[in-house]
């Protein structure tokens, strides 16, 4: 089945972590794909995340974190996202994430979780799987 449209993807580094060649292989990674990315750049809050992604009517959210923050940063993104009414975009993230808190993650609505050294084409054949498709 085609898509009607391209899949529009919002690439976001949450918190104070300032590490982004990861973030910046992946957004390129899925636009060489042929898919829309916004990128947020550093250093941004839950609401920004949240407000960009309504602004920019993305169909998915890709967080990057590699500061140990995600217990605290990804459960407030997840709620604003909800209360944005977004709750047909799909979240991966992906960065450094102990095992032991992907369960955690995934409660949340995180659909799935990349650690370091995930190729990028499994990043983006996830992506192209499991995008809502827009109505």
């Amino acid at each position: 089945m085609e898509r009607k449209g391209k899949i529009r993807v919002l690439i976001a580094k949450p918190g104070l972590d300032s590490h982004d060649r990861g973030a910046k292989i992946v957004a390129r990674s899925l636009r060489d794909a042929g898919m829309e990315v916004i990128y947020t750049g550093l250093r941004q809050t839950p609401e920004q995340i949240a407000e960009t992604a309504l602004q920019e009517d993305v169909d998915v959210i890709g967080l990057s974190i590699l500061s140990g923050a995600h217990k605290a940063l990804f459960p407030r993104i997840m709620e604003l996202v909800k209360k944005k009414g977004l709750t047909d975009v799909m979240v991966f993230a992906g960065g450094i994430i102990p095992k032991e808190d992907i369960p955690e993650m995934k409660k949340l609505g995180i659909s799935q979780i990349f650690g370091p050294g995930t190729p990028t084409e499994t990043i983006v054949r996830f992506v192209f799987d499991n995008a809502p498709e827009r109505t």
